[in-house]
């Protein structure tokens, strides 16, 4: 904050009150006023009032200001001044200034045509609500292209390897790998078993209600294979995967990056990507597919047991069945997702996580983020994999 200072060059400067003090007179029209003491943003509330009483004289044509014993002055107490020269040149009175110095003129002229300006452009209107919504797309488009920037560089350097320090050899810690296969792996064993034979037996049940119709309850085995095992399976596991270790992933690098972890990695000569996504990256590639696997059991056998409930096909028959109504092609198809979904998981979530701030709010939004980002761009690759594998009949 620009400040002011006045000093008795006559003698030894003066210890100020640090009073801010008005003198008025008038006399043949003019009225005349002389500011004294320090005029700051802790002291101008002490004559505010009484600078408001002033502007409210009239009868007078002539406004004479005297700022020769202004002693320390900043733009709170320039402000005041221009507010009262603002308020008389209004009404027509002239204005004389006296005894300002060079630096409190260009003080005084800055905050004045700050004012003026303000004045003259008005309150800012909001634009109408297409130039907002074209905004709103365009702010997306380029927080989608620093995301793949992104993106690109945590897969680039990941690909590159988990080179943590120069000189100290493949740096890839297998301990760091296997642990988060546990966490990531075993540890959502019981959740994706429990909603995938849910799903599964959901799939069965509505399948063999409306096939029942046309006498085809045995089609139903057909159904439940083919769309588990080329679609609902894979897509069901990515998206508990994304909400469960995505997340978790996000909020762990996130705090890292809040309590400044992440920069302690770099000033010791570790590569953070190295030490913290690269283990959660290998152990989502691994884990996903195998847990693929395991979804793909269980919902088969919620499936088994909705058929022999619904429709009265035992178990061995639905088994018969289904060695007819699927093929290799049809297993691979969904295993062949898992990898590419893991990726883009880990991906998202690191790259979320590195840009938490340091406030838990934006722990929250980012974390926030990474699911809804991670759900969304794994449906779109579902979806292009399927127009994929309808070009290739595969």
């Amino acid at each position: 904050m620009l400040t002011i200072r006045k000093r008795d060059a006559s003698g030894p400067a003066k210890e100020p009150d640090h009073q801010p003090r008005i003198a008025i007179g008038e006399e043949g029209g003019v009225l005349g006023c002389a500011f004294s003491g320090t005029w700051t943003t802790r002291t101008v509330a002490l004559v505010d009032a009484e600078m408001r009483k002033i502007e409210k004289r009239g009868g007078f044509k002539t406004l004479a200001l005297d700022l020769s014993q202004i002693e320390k002055m900043d733009t709170a107490g320039a402000w005041l001044i221009d507010r009262l020269v603002s308020s008389f040149e209004k009404k027509g009175v002239e204005i004389t200034m006296q005894g300002q110095s060079e630096i409190a003129s260009i003080l005084l002229g800055a905050v004045g045509d700050a004012v003026r300006r303000e004045a003259e452009s008005g309150p800012a209107k909001p634009p109408n609500f297409i130039i907002r919504g074209l905004e709103a797309v365009g702010r997306r488009v380029y927080e989608m292209r620093d995301d793949f920037l992104a993106a690109m560089n945590i897969l680039g350097a990941t690909i590159r390897g988990s080179q943590m320090k120069l000189g100290r050899g493949h740096g890839v810690n297998m301990a760091a790998i296997f642990n988060q296969i546990d966490r990531m792996g075993v540890g959502a064993i019981p959740v994706v078993v429990l909603m995938s034979a849910i799903v599964g037996a959901i799939v069965a049940q509505q399948g063999a209600y409306q096939l029942s119709y046309f006498g085809a309850d045995i089609f139903v085995v057909d159904l439940v294979g083919v769309l588990i095992l080329r679609e609902l399976g894979v897509l069901m596991t990515a998206i508990m995967i994304a909400g469960r270790s995505g997340s978790a992933i996000t909020a762990e690098i996130g705090s890292m990056k809040m309590r400044e972890e992440v920069d302690a990695l770099k000033v010791i000569g570790l590569n953070p990507i190295g030490v913290l996504v690269f283990p959660r990256l290998v152990a989502l590639v691994i884990a996903l597919p195998c847990l693929t696997i395991v979804a793909n059991f269980a919902a088969l056998g919620g499936g088994i047991l909705a058929a022999w409930l619904y429709s009265d096909i035992a178990p061995a028959a639905f088994i018969d069945r289904l060695r007819v109504a699927i093929d290799l092609s049809t297993i691979f198809a969904g295993l062949i997702k898992a990898p590419f979904m893991a990726m883009i998981i880990g991906i998202i979530a690191s790259v979320e996580g590195m840009k938490v701030g340091g406030s838990a709010e934006s722990l929250g939004q980012h974390v926030t983020a990474s699911v809804v980002k991670s759900i969304f761009v794994v449906i779109i690759l579902d979806g292009l994999f399927a127009m994929f594998y309808a070009a290739i009949e595969f």
